[in-house]
């Protein structure tokens, strides 16, 4: 039986909650988190007694993204290394690809995921709570992709699926961030409702779809996602998650680690969401050497 470090595994009639559990990071992902998804999916669909997944954050958050701080200021290991030619392009894909499966263990998995959404989805975890089958989010909760401005690409790719190309465009072109009636407004989620209500409304969903006999909840989703795959889903998710290590690499990418390296990940991640553009490697005025930027915000990596 696995020992989980980052989330904690509950069944409860009928419905399994999954819990990201690093709440004093805002659960933000670090590098056991993505197995211990799966390993939990997997357990979930292993009991015959369980017939929905409920994933959770724990705290304040769902999840704040990938933890980056400690690669981006200092790059513990030379691990995402982005100077030199010291990279590899497979090895990132290797590692990213590896992640993207991790987390789209919610989306292949046999039985119904519902993810319930207070404060951040974003970044990383947006990825995560996307992966889901169903997404029920606060009104005031938030959920976007900001590293789409630099540093990033989406590796599961479902903004596309799920809201079609103008509104994807319209997220991933400014890397923005919209509350949760926005996003039940354009499609993105199933449900928004006020805070106070949110454990009402997910309960009130899974224990609906858990009077579904499972044999037809796992033929249900199966017939579902497969029309996503006819689509393109595994092929647009190979490029997404290949564009994301590029990202990285990119002139921008190398400033944005630069200034990370320099004043800290919070001031890079401040100075990438406040709308001011973005310099070329350094070469553009706004050189971390020579341009300071204010105190961070919190925001997702």
């Amino acid at each position: 039986m696995t020992e989980f470090t980052t989330v904690t595994y509950d069944v409860r009639d009928a419905k399994a909650y999954l819990t990201l559990n690093r709440p004093d990071r805002l659960n933000a992902i670090n590098d056991e988190m993505p197995g211990e998804i799966r390993a939990a999916v997997e357990r979930a669909n292993a009991d015959d007694h369980v017939r929905v997944i409920v994933v959770q954050g724990a705290g304040r958050a769902f999840c704040a993204g990938y933890d980056l701080k400690q690669f981006a200021e200092g790059d513990v290991g030379e691990r995402w290394k982005s100077h030199g030619p010291v990279w590899d392009p497979v090895r990132d894909y290797r590692e990213m690809r590896r992640n993207t499966d991790d987390f789209f263990m919610l989306w292949r998995s046999l039985k119904p995921t519902i993810a319930k959404v207070q404060g951040h989805a974003v970044a990383g975890g947006s990825d995560i709570a996307l992966s889901c089958d169903l997404v029920v989010m606060a009104d005031d909760a938030r959920i976007g992709y900001p590293p789409a401005r630099v540093w990033g690409c989406p590796t599961t790719a479902m903004w596309v699926y799920r809201i079609g190309a103008e509104r994807a465009k319209r997220m991933l072109l400014t890397g923005d961030t919209i509350d949760g009636a926005t996003a039940a407004a354009w499609g993105l989620v199933v449900e928004s409702v006020p805070p106070a209500e949110l454990e009402h409304a997910v309960e009130r969903l899974a224990d609906r779809i858990a009077g579904v006999p499972i044999n037809q909840l796992v033929m249900q989703k199966l017939m579902i996602n497969q029309a996503y795959d006819n689509m393109g889903l595994q092929g647009t998710q190979l490029l997404a998650t290949l564009f994301d290590g590029i990202a990285r690499h990119t002139p921008e990418g190398h400033w944005f680690k630069a200034l990370a390296e320099a004043e800290g990940f919070h001031a890079a991640v401040e100075w990438r969401d406040s709308g001011r553009p973005i310099p070329d490697g350094g070469r553009q005025s706004g050189s971390p050497q020579d341009r300071r930027v204010g105190e961070p915000g919190e925001r997702g990596a």
